[in-house]
């Protein structure tokens, strides 16, 4: 299994994981960065700069896998169509 770093930028500081974590692939990354967000905004939700801050997830060879704003974590994505077809 491939290991994956979740780093977290606030502003100019960087909070490098150092030890990562064995996952299947990127979108179980992707599944592991929102669930992080969503308990750090729920933990620390009245800090304003956590809205501009996002997980960058690394691969064991440093490349980047996928970029996670906290913001985004914040919207909510319809289960059932709003359009009528």
């Amino acid at each position: 299994m491939p290991r994956y770093f979740f780093n977290t930028h606030i502003g100019e500081e960087t909070i490098r994981d150092e030890e990562g974590e064995d996952l299947r692939d990127p979108d179980q990354a992707w599944e592991v960065a929102k669930a992080m967000i969503e308990e750090l905004l729920e933990d620390e939700g009245s800090h304003p700069s956590l809205l501009t801050a996002s997980i960058v997830v690394t691969d064991a060879d440093g490349d980047v896998v996928l970029e996670f704003p906290f913001s985004e974590a914040l919207v909510t994505h319809p289960e059932v169509s709003t359009t009528r077809h």
